[in-house]
């Protein structure tokens, strides 16, 4: 990555790159719709930054956040035209709500008790809105899931996310570091954020991106020799080449080691003695010999200490000991993300040379903003996930197996940092692994109808026919 070259060039480099493999891509004619983009917008913003600070870059001033209770009214707009636009697509598919219910009442229950708890938040108006931000995420999930090939879809969306994000990250870090580096005002050491907002939201781009990749080669590794699988593998390697360089620039420790559990899982079932009908138990045994390592030998400081960030996990027990003794409502909370409103953080001053606007834990930012409710809600979500996915391991070998190990990633990512709010990538991400929508039962339907009166004699039946 020693390549020096002028910014300009390198910056018309990386575009021509991108629209090559944007090329390449519909080129190759995939079975998905026009409507991927709207899940691709919506997640590359949530890879990289708002529309506003876009628009900054650019060189078009655009007025920011006035405040953490306000936001930007022009991302606020953005973001609600995207999911207008996304739930006027599932409408034109005649999605229903009814079967989304079924297949997915813990997820709904979740989302529900969310909406609930906006009754009892300091700023019921912002938590609102950001409520309906974050609809999103099923939304352009279940886009994506009603695509005529889902796997595809979601295959076509990942590779085009990446697409972009790598190329451009590497980009900012190398020949604009005002854009893609940054300094730690405590230490003075230079920390890189690519694309992204900060290091750790770069570590999680790496985090899906890469585990993804890793899930494609070993699909693509198993397909029949052909100058397409030659190109592709070829393809996988330098964007995973590209993504273990950004992960050794962001330093980011949790979303390394959640994609080598994600990976490591991925590989673990995949092999032929391991028994699938025990696949849970394993699961638990591990927790539970991981639980009474780290109550026993504290391996979590260990392995901090191992990767250069001390003991302490970089603070963030001192976090959690002064958030834990702020003694909020333990049973319900203190509302839909609204912990970190109104004055609430500024009792945390002096811990830090800044206020902290996060727990740097998932399951303590649930339990401070839903309370052991919303946490135990968030758990049984969890568990309702796995069991839905358990069963794929003999219908849907491959991606049955993507979905435990991002599980398993996504499971052990928030133990340090909290990605169960707003437009995090990560929990959009948990949302295509966590929700299931029927594919529509037409050609059995079709093919009964067919029998009693035949295409040879009903025209439309026979053009119909056809275009199935």
């Amino acid at each position: 990555m020693g390549l020096q070259l002028p910014p300009i060039i390198a910056s018309f480099l990386t575009i021509a790159f991108v629209v090559f493999l944007f090329r390449r891509d519909i080129r190759e004619k995939p079975d998905v719709t026009g409507a991927l983009w709207l899940p691709l917008t919506w997640l590359v913003l949530g890879c990289s930054r708002a529309v506003s600070q876009w628009l900054n870059i650019f060189g078009l001033p655009v007025a920011g956040a006035s405040s953490v209770e306000e936001g930007s009214p022009l991302d606020a707009w953005f973001f609600f035209v995207l999911i207008v636009a996304g739930f006027y697509i599932l409408n034109k598919r005649q999605v229903r709500l009814s079967e989304i219910i079924r297949n997915n009442g813990w997820l709904i229950a979740f989302l529900l008790y969310c909406f609930i708890s906006i009754a009892w938040s300091d700023f019921p108006f912002v938590a609102f809105k950001r409520w309906i931000k974050i609809l999103g995420h099923p939304i352009m999930a279940l886009i994506v899931l009603t695509e005529p090939d889902p796997e595809e879809a979601l295959r076509r969306l990942m590779k085009r996310c990446a697409y972009v994000v790598v190329p451009v990250s590497i980009l900012f870090i190398k020949f604009y570091p005002q854009l893609g580096r940054e300094y730690d005002p405590w230490t003075g050491l230079p920390m890189s954020n690519g694309i992204a907002t900060g290091k750790n939201m770069l570590g999680a781009d790496c985090l899906i991106l890469g585990f993804f990749l890793f899930w494609h080669l070993l699909q693509t590794w198993q397909t029949q020799r052909s100058t397409w699988r030659r190109n592709e593998l070829r393809l996988i390697a330098g964007f995973l080449i590209g993504i273990w360089w950004l992960f050794s620039e962001a330093h980011s420790a949790t979303s390394f080691i959640s994609f080598l559990i994600g990976a490591l899982m991925i590989v673990f079932v995949g092999i032929r003695s391991i028994n699938k009908n025990f696949i849970g138990t394993y699961i638990l045994a591990g927790i539970v010999i991981l639980a009474g390592a780290e109550l026993t030998f504290g391996i979590s400081g260990d392995l901090s200490e191992a990767l250069g960030r001390g003991s302490e996990l970089s603070g963030r027990t001192l976090l959690w000991a002064r958030l834990l003794a702020l003694h909020t409502n333990p049973i319900l909370g203190t509302g839909f993300e609204s912990f970190w409103l109104g004055e609430r953080p500024q009792r945390l001053e002096g811990l830090f040379y800044f206020i902290p606007n996060e727990a740097h834990n998932g399951y303590l930012e649930i339990y401070l903003t839903l309370g052991l409710i919303g946490l135990v809600m968030l758990i049984a979500l969890f568990i309702a996930t796995f069991r839905k996915i358990r069963p794929g391991l003999w219908r849907n070998f491959e991606w049955a197996r993507f979905r435990l190990g991002l599980l398993a990633a996504i499971v052990v990512y928030n133990w340090t940092e909290a990605a169960f709010k707003t437009t995090s990538p990560i929990w959009f991400m948990f949302y295509f692994i966590a929700m299931d929508y029927p594919k529509p039962e037409c050609e059995p339907v079709l093919e009964q109808f067919s029998q009693t009166v035949g295409p040879e004699e009903d025209p439309e039946l026979a053009y119909f026919h056809d275009k199935i």
